[in-house]
């Protein structure tokens, strides 16, 4: 089975690939796979909407056909913003294997999970048909990507006998967060027998770009980078068996693979730190956005969301003026003020985030 062929808990989240224009850059993506692959490590994740389905056709292009199947471990995901009724999940699936080229898949998760799309799952016999590929030899383990509280968590294990595997998102940022609950999350799956996956071990990047009275407190503390503390974090718990990391180049390879050839637990002393971290980040009001770019898929004005977040984020930050955080809004799409208030990206956002409150304060803030 797909457990046993899994080396290292560091998994490879292909969200954010290094683009060259508007494509995946392939040379690095392959060489990042050879480094990743070299370092003792083989587990893949990707979804049908990350980079508009070009980190799929990537895995087929610079994984797939370079590597026996039985050398890697895959992982994809049915997103029920692109299905609208039962008869469209087997066509989605059929489709990502021929963009993956593959014939099956290690684990095939429901993504983003929720309170609000569950009965949409279950209306369109989801988990019926996933144990159905699962019987054709299609799927080999069932999961969930999950983002809710804790009790949304404990109804969907126990109504759903043939979920294996859960991915949380597990960071010392959010373990006490009341709309993320990482830890009730995390003792849930553990409570029902579940085996857990980690997603956003650096909260998109939150945990590596951090505030300078943050970045003050570890950077005589010989943890290594910012990254590590945070991997190491999140490997920590006995129930995690893969910890995914979105790495962007050859160098993210390196740096999260030292760490995770051999995660130590942290120690009380840098746990304390950790606490110190999140009061000082929380002081900051950044907004939580991990740049997943769900929102910006179904905003009907075009914008994108996250892009205008982060520099948002940078200049409350104090890290930008506010000349240059309006430099580095993006040009393309629709600004923060052509926001028609539909709702559908807080629909989406695996953060829970009120887009539409921010992207008011940012078209005043930022004008």
């Amino acid at each position: 089975m797909s457990f046993e062929k899994i080396k290292g808990k560091l998994g490879f989240g292909c969200m954010r690939l290094k683009m060259a224009g508007d494509e995946v850059d392939y040379t690095e993506f392959s060489s990042m796979i050879d480094e990743f692959i070299a370092s003792g490590f083989n587990y893949f994740d990707t979804a049908h909407g990350y980079i508009d389905g070009k980190s799929e056709t990537a895995i087929r292009d610079c994984l797939v056909s370079r590597y026996p199947r039985e050398e890697y471990v895959l992982t994809d995901k049915l997103s029920e913003w692109y299905i609208k009724e039962e008869g469209d999940i087997l066509p989605y699936f059929e489709n990502q294997l021929e963009c993956c080229g593959v014939d099956y898949f290690d684990f095939y998760l429901l993504h983003a999970v929720s309170r609000s799309n569950y009965e949409k799952y279950k209306s369109c016999r989801a988990f019926e048909i996933l144990r159905e590929l699962k019987r054709e030899g299609k799927i080999r383990h069932i999961g969930i990507s999950f983002h809710d509280t804790a009790d949304v968590l404990d109804r969907i294990l126990t109504e759903e006998p043939d979920i294996e595997v859960v991915q949380l998102q597990i960071n010392y940022l959010d373990s006490d967060d009341p709309g993320i609950q990482s830890l009730a999350c995390y003792e849930t799956a553990e409570l029902h027998g579940r085996r857990v996956m980690v997603m956003e071990p650096v909260k998109g990047g939150q945990l590596v770009n951090l505030p300078a009275e943050a970045a003050l407190l570890l950077d005589g503390m010989n943890i290594g980078s910012y990254a590590s503390l945070a991997l190491r974090y999140a490997a920590g718990f006995p129930n995690v068996f893969m910890v995914l990391s979105g790495m962007g180049n050859v160098a993210m390879i390196k740096d999260n693979a030292k760490t995770m050839s051999r995660p130590l637990p942290l120690s009380a002393e840098e746990l304390l730190v950790t606490d110190k971290i999140r009061e000082i980040i929380r002081r900051t009001n950044r907004i939580s956005c991990t740049g997943c770019n769900y929102c910006a898929e179904v905003c009907p004005k075009s914008i994108r969301i996250s892009e205008i977040f982060a520099a948002y984020n940078k200049f409350v930050s104090a890290e930008l003026t506010r000349a240059e955080a309006k430099s580095e809004l993006p040009t393309e799409g629709g600004a923060a003020a052509d926001c028609i208030e539909c709702g559908a990206c807080e629909g989406v956002c695996p953060q829970g985030i009120k887009v539409r409150e921010h992207l008011k304060v940012i078209a005043k803030r930022l004008r």
